[in-house]
């Protein structure tokens, strides 16, 4: 077993070699360790807060994408630096015609980092160094994401026709409207381009994820209430 897959190593096709067992073998375990700290990251903290279903497909395909690209192109010697420049270049060239908040944003440098950490970890870092440089991440995120900050806010752009209501001596009396009739508790809202042709303005409400689910939860029980009050 041992010779013949010492054979296959001194095969090679198309000027390749078929196998190099020691780097693939690392490859397979640096793989293992970065994939696994990425769906950590973003599958269990990032996208049950976020509920963002394009975001999780892009983080995913470019912290692989650029894990492979680090760890091919680090055998040929590449710069690290014109390695960071690359890739910072495809993020931004990637959302150029989209308008990403700063909070994906942050998560897709987390993930590019991680990736070119894992991927391009030489001889002089430790397995326990690599390892606990992704768990800290891990644990900073988390910190920040369940613990700090333990409001989630978010935020819908509405198109609202009332004009006049914009007027800071109105804001109260247009906060009540809006949570009328989008049906959410309202934190703050923010004033965007208005348009007098149209009598038309771009309102940005922001308001935060469990306040919302509280209330929606008190309605349903509220409803289940009234029905068993008809039925006596």
């Amino acid at each position: 077993m041992l010779n013949s897959l010492l054979s296959i190593q001194d095969l090679s096709f198309l000027s390749l070699d078929i196998i190099h067992l020691d780097n693939f073998n690392e490859l397979l375990l640096r793989f293992a360790l970065n994939i696994s700290i990425v769906t950590v990251i973003v599958r269990l903290l990032y996208y049950p807060v976020a509920r963002r279903k394009d975001y999780l497909f892009s983080f995913f395909l470019i912290s692989v994408l650029v894990f492979l690209l680090c760890f091919l192109l680090e055998s040929v010697k590449l710069q690290i630096g014109f390695a960071f420049g690359l890739f910072a270049i495809f993020g931004i060239i990637r959302y150029r015609t989209l308008s990403i908040p700063i909070k994906e944003m942050t998560y897709l440098f987390i993930l590019i980092g991680i990736s070119v950490i894992n991927a391009l970890a030489n001889k002089k870092i430790s397995w326990a160094e690599l390892v606990f440089t992704n768990l800290t991440l891990v644990f900073l995120v988390y910190g920040l994401e369940r613990l700090w900050l333990l409001k989630h806010e978010s935020s819908k752009q509405i198109t609202f026709e009332k004009v006049d209501m914009i007027q800071p001596q109105k804001r109260e009396e247009l906060m009540k409207e809006l949570e009328t009739r989008t049906g959410l508790k309202i934190n703050r809202i923010d004033v965007g381009r208005i348009d007098y042709l149209r009598d038309t303005a771009k309102l940005i409400i922001y308001y935060y994820e469990d306040d919302n689910r509280i209330n929606l939860a008190d309605e349903r029980d509220n409803a289940y209430a009234g029905n068993g009050d008809d039925d006596d």
